[in-house]
Protein backbone atom coordinates (compact mmCIF):
# COMPACT_ATOMS: atom_id res chain seq x y z
CA UNK A 1 0.00 0.00 0.00
CA UNK A 2 1.18 3.10 -1.09
CA UNK A 3 1.74 5.77 1.97
CA UNK A 4 0.46 9.40 1.70
CA UNK A 5 2.30 12.13 1.70
CA UNK A 6 2.19 15.60 1.96
CA UNK A 7 2.41 18.01 -1.48
CA UNK A 8 1.50 21.08 -2.69
CA UNK A 9 -1.99 22.06 -1.91
CA UNK A 10 -3.86 20.53 -4.63
CA UNK A 11 -7.58 21.48 -4.05
CA UNK A 12 -9.60 24.68 -5.14
CA UNK A 13 -12.92 25.48 -4.21
CA UNK A 14 -15.28 26.07 -7.16
CA UNK A 15 -18.26 28.28 -7.18
CA UNK A 16 -18.35 27.02 -3.27
CA UNK A 17 -17.59 23.10 -4.21
CA UNK A 18 -14.48 21.71 -2.69
CA UNK A 19 -12.61 19.37 -4.93
CA UNK A 20 -9.53 17.91 -5.04
CA UNK A 21 -8.51 15.84 -8.34
CA UNK A 22 -7.24 12.26 -7.57
CA UNK A 23 -3.86 10.77 -9.17
CA UNK A 24 -2.83 12.41 -12.49
CA UNK A 25 -5.82 14.12 -12.85
CA UNK A 26 -6.11 17.67 -13.64
CA UNK A 27 -9.71 19.88 -13.22
CA UNK A 28 -9.52 22.52 -16.14
CA UNK A 29 -11.98 25.50 -16.73
CA UNK A 30 -12.17 26.09 -20.87
CA UNK A 31 -11.27 29.28 -21.85
CA UNK A 32 -14.17 31.54 -23.63
CA UNK A 33 -14.13 32.91 -26.93
CA UNK A 34 -12.78 36.33 -25.91
CA UNK A 35 -9.84 35.08 -24.27
CA UNK A 36 -9.06 31.87 -27.07
CA UNK A 37 -9.34 35.08 -29.58
CA UNK A 38 -11.95 33.91 -31.78
CA UNK A 39 -12.68 36.19 -34.25
CA UNK A 40 -12.74 36.77 -38.05
CA UNK A 41 -10.40 39.00 -39.70
CA UNK A 42 -12.30 41.72 -39.54
CA UNK A 43 -12.94 41.46 -35.58
CA UNK A 44 -16.01 39.67 -35.33
CA UNK A 45 -16.38 37.14 -32.53
CA UNK A 46 -17.84 33.87 -33.57
CA UNK A 47 -20.98 32.84 -31.40
CA UNK A 48 -20.28 29.33 -29.45
CA UNK A 49 -22.46 27.68 -31.29
CA UNK A 50 -20.49 27.71 -34.72
CA UNK A 51 -17.15 26.73 -32.95
CA UNK A 52 -15.93 23.18 -31.72
CA UNK A 53 -15.67 22.35 -28.01
CA UNK A 54 -12.60 24.55 -26.76
CA UNK A 55 -9.23 22.42 -25.98
CA UNK A 56 -7.93 25.44 -24.26
CA UNK A 57 -8.44 25.83 -21.02
CA UNK A 58 -7.06 27.31 -17.72
CA UNK A 59 -5.60 24.81 -14.51
CA UNK A 60 -8.47 25.15 -11.58
CA UNK A 61 -7.00 21.74 -9.60
CA UNK A 62 -4.04 19.44 -9.80
CA UNK A 63 -3.90 15.90 -8.25
CA UNK A 64 -0.70 14.67 -6.12
CA UNK A 65 0.65 12.33 -9.42
CA UNK A 66 0.77 9.13 -10.24
CA UNK A 67 1.95 6.11 -8.82
CA UNK A 68 4.07 3.71 -10.70
CA UNK A 69 6.33 1.03 -9.21
CA UNK A 70 5.85 2.33 -5.95
CA UNK A 71 7.24 6.13 -6.61
CA UNK A 72 5.19 8.99 -6.89
CA UNK A 73 5.38 11.00 -10.36
CA UNK A 74 4.81 14.00 -9.66
CA UNK A 75 2.60 16.70 -11.75
CA UNK A 76 4.02 18.83 -14.41
CA UNK A 77 0.78 21.46 -14.27
CA UNK A 78 -0.09 23.52 -11.54
CA UNK A 79 -2.61 25.77 -11.42
CA UNK A 80 -3.15 28.66 -13.04
CA UNK A 81 -1.14 27.11 -15.89
CA UNK A 82 -2.50 28.01 -19.47
CA UNK A 83 -3.12 24.24 -21.31
CA UNK A 84 -4.19 22.47 -24.41
CA UNK A 85 -5.61 19.12 -23.81
CA UNK A 86 -6.74 16.29 -26.52
CA UNK A 87 -10.38 17.37 -27.89
CA UNK A 88 -11.64 13.46 -26.82
CA UNK A 89 -9.46 12.95 -23.53
CA UNK A 90 -11.86 14.30 -20.91
CA UNK A 91 -14.96 14.76 -18.84
CA UNK A 92 -17.20 17.53 -18.55
CA UNK A 93 -18.51 18.13 -15.31
CA UNK A 94 -20.73 21.44 -14.06
CA UNK A 95 -20.37 22.98 -10.52
CA UNK A 96 -22.47 25.99 -9.97
CA UNK A 97 -23.51 26.21 -13.52
CA UNK A 98 -19.91 26.59 -14.67
CA UNK A 99 -18.58 23.41 -17.25
CA UNK A 100 -14.98 22.17 -16.65
CA UNK A 101 -12.97 19.54 -17.70
CA UNK A 102 -11.42 16.44 -16.25
CA UNK A 103 -8.37 15.50 -17.52
CA UNK A 104 -5.51 13.21 -17.29
CA UNK A 105 -2.03 14.57 -17.35
CA UNK A 106 -1.24 12.11 -20.09
CA UNK A 107 -4.05 14.03 -22.23
CA UNK A 108 -2.76 17.57 -21.96
CA UNK A 109 -1.26 18.44 -24.61
CA UNK A 110 0.97 21.36 -23.45
CA UNK A 111 1.17 24.52 -21.68
CA UNK A 112 0.40 27.46 -23.53
CA UNK A 113 1.81 31.21 -22.56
Amino acid sequence: MAKKINSKKVSTKTNGVAFTPLGDRVLVRPLTAEERGVTTASGIIIPESAQEKATEGEVVAVGPGKYENGALIPMTVSIGDRVMYSKYGHEEVKFGGVEYAIVTESNILGITQ
